[in-house]
């Protein structure tokens, strides 16, 4: 490891070993207390490396500070930002594994039995990393290199700059959120509060992402209510919610799912299914890039309840299906200079941009149609929300390489 950066990894280390994870179930903000004890961890330690205006807003739960210019001009003030809330997987004792100069080719066992490994024949992503430290799991949690790197790198960055005065720059502000896994962590972002003009979350994956155009997302609730009577005296009176939760599942299309689509196509998901004959209850995100086709996976949604009450009896079905964001490109390209900024810091470092649009959203989605333009940056990790997520060190250094890259030449900007 570059001696520069010589907190990053202890500081990730010790941050993926804090229980984070959000509780979509949860109304509450944060939606479950130990964020807010992570949050006020992270307080204390921003005011320790000296940023300044440190504090967490009691209306969004987001930790703020900044980093004053030391110019002596004025240039636009760059925003950073990223959640500390890990997926819905299993959070608890998590223990990063350190696999030092990995050969590319090698079956890396998590735990000890090798009941759980990485395969470069199943994670063909693991040649990329030939020769670099590897962080992986113990097999029975997550990484929460999602989003955990992300804030690393941002802290890391703020406390380089503090050591090193003679670095130029402006006004930064970084911004360190709840939520952002179960989609709420952005819906009360104070933007004027916030202070920025333009901004990045550092959430994307592997080195070289640049994603500025992101699904259009709605959630989408099921309840189904049965009717329960003895088997012996069911026909033509019994309804059994979870078989109904089955039509409702097979009127969908069948080859619109995750596991069957990629690129640019949309899909349903089941997310969780629990019923018996009496109720049943479902959960399914809907996603697509293009907001008209996001609109007609919601009404396709609507036509199957009416076919099913029809079929059932009416109230059999009922639905609770809301937006979560939209995709960003219809807000950045109005503002591709800050794609530019971005582009340019990546090849200035020999990295290779990747703008491929992201199959997934970012609390960036819901920020820039608040007004500030944010596209999202890589934070190295790969295989995340699981057992098999994993980051290389040097991924997350280079990801320090590159806000450090966008901070200079922000400086030749004008406001």
């Amino acid at each position: 490891m570059t001696i520069k950066y010589e907190k990053l990894i202890p500081r990730f280390l010790g941050y993926v070993k804090q229980n984070t994870r959000s509780d979509e179930n949860s109304t509450t903000i944060p939606s479950t207390e130990r964020q807010t004890v992570f949050l006020n961890k992270l307080k204390d330690e921003l005011n320790e490396i000296g940023m300044s205006d440190v504090k967490i807003n009691p209306s969004n739960s987001y930790l703020t500070a900044e980093l004053p210019s030391n110019l002596d001009h004025e240039v636009p003030v760059l925003g950073l930002i990223s959640h500390i809330d890990t997926a819905d997987f299993n959070s608890v004792d998590i223990k990063p594994k350190i696999v030092e100069n990995y050969d590319g080719k090698s079956i890396i066992k998590l735990d000890d039995d090798g009941k759980y490994t990485l395969d470069p024949k199943v994670f063909p992503s693991l040649l990329k990393y030939q020769g670099q430290t590897l962080i992986t799991t113990s097999g029975d949690t997550l990484l929460g290199s999602d989003d955990k790197s992300g804030v690393s790198e941002i802290i890391t960055t703020m406390e380089y700059l503090i050591a090193n005065p003679d670095i130029k720059h402006g006004k930064i502000k970084i911004g360190l959120g709840p939520d952002e896994e179960i989609g709420t962590g952005a819906d009360k972002f104070d933007v004027p509060d916030f202070g920025a003009d333009f901004a990045y979350t550092v959430d994307g994956g592997p080195v070289g992402q640049l994603e500025y155009e992101t699904f259009s997302a709605a959630a989408l609730k099921v309840h189904i209510t049965g009717k329960n009577v003895h088997p012996s005296e069911a026909k033509g009176i019994m309804i059994n919610a979870v078989q109904v939760a089955v039509d409702f599942q097979n009127a969908l299309p069948s080859v619109e799912v995750p596991e069957k689509t990629d690129g640019r196509q949309g899909f349903y998901h089941l997310l969780e299914l629990n019923g018996t004959v009496d109720s049943a209850d479902m959960s399914y995100i809907i996603r697509d890039f293009e907001r008209d086709g996001l609109e007609a996976r919601k009404a396709n949604v609507k036509k199957i309840t009416d076919e099913l009450n029809s079929k059932y009896g009416e109230g059999t079905v009922e639905i609770d299906m809301y937006d979560q964001y939209y995709n960003m490109i219809d807000v950045i390209k109005d503002h591709m200079d800050v794609v530019k900024i971005a582009e340019d810091a990546m090849k200035n470092l020999d990295i290779v941009p990747d703008e491929a649009p992201v199959r997934g959203g970012t609390d960036g989605s819901k920020i820039s149609y608040m007004g500030l333009p944010t596209p999202n940056l890589f934070a190295g990790g790969e295989n995340m929300h699981g057992r098999f997520e994993y980051v290389a060190e040097e991924s997350m250094e280079k990801a320090v390489d590159v806000i450090l890259e966008i901070v200079k030449l922000n400086n030749n900007r004008k406001k």
